[in-house]
């Protein structure tokens, strides 16, 4: 069942003409230069509407709090996320089980490691945030992605696609989060992001008998 976020922490409306959209794409990048440089602590919707060159009252027309404006800023960091997943996703089908999870592997440490220090950035910034809505809706459009992929392995039915989606999923996203919180050294992180594909594959053997 989806859940649905806090009413404190809903945006007041949502843009629609692309005049609104380029404001609030303006206001979410001012968030992340904020966030980068002074931290969550010292955000304040005073200082992303100066740097994002709006009003306070702008602001105040989309966001009613600074909560809602990160908790805004996470949604839409994980729809494009998980819109990513799904791309990658549709365009594997058909192909061996092993080459679908490190296509998987692929794009999901090229997310987070596109703009690592944002990544970073985001992951604290919804620490005393309610995003349980959010993760929810995020891993549901994943694992209906990777689920449909799974199941149309060429090497094989897969008897327990669940199972199968289960464990990759939460080892390949459980494991690309780990590298950024212990902020691992590019060398560290190219040695995880193998160990990490050889893992997979060898669980696909073992899964797939």
């Amino acid at each position: 069942m989806t859940r649905a976020p806090k009413p404190a922490l809903k945006a007041r409306k949502t843009p629609m003409q692309s005049r609104s959209r380029v404001t609030v794409d303006a206001i979410f990048e001012a968030t992340i230069q904020v966030l980068l440089r002074d931290g969550m602590g010292a955000l304040t919707t005073t200082r992303v509407a100066e740097r994002a060159g709006v009003s306070v009252g702008t602001m105040y027309q989309y966001f009613p709090n600074k909560q809602a404006l990160v908790y805004a800023l996470n949604e839409r960091y994980l729809d494009t996320l998980a819109g990513r997943i799904e791309a990658v996703c549709a365009r594997m089908q058909g192909a061996p089980l092993a080459k679908m999870a490190e296509a998987l592997v692929d794009a999901y440490w090229a997310a987070k490691t596109e703009r690592a220090e944002v990544t970073r950035a985001l992951y604290r910034s919804v620490v005393e945030l309610d995003n349980d809505a959010l993760l929810h809706a995020f891993a549901a459009r994943a694992d209906a992605a990777t689920t449909a992929m799974f199941a149309t392995a060429c090497d094989g039915a897969v008897e327990d696609v669940d199972a199968l989606n289960l464990t990759l999923a939460s080892v390949i996203y459980g494991t690309v989060r780990n590298a950024f919180e212990r902020g691992l050294t590019d060398s560290e992180a190219r040695v995880l992001r193998g160990n990490l594909v050889a893992m997979c594959r060898a669980y696909i053997c073992t899964f797939s008998g």
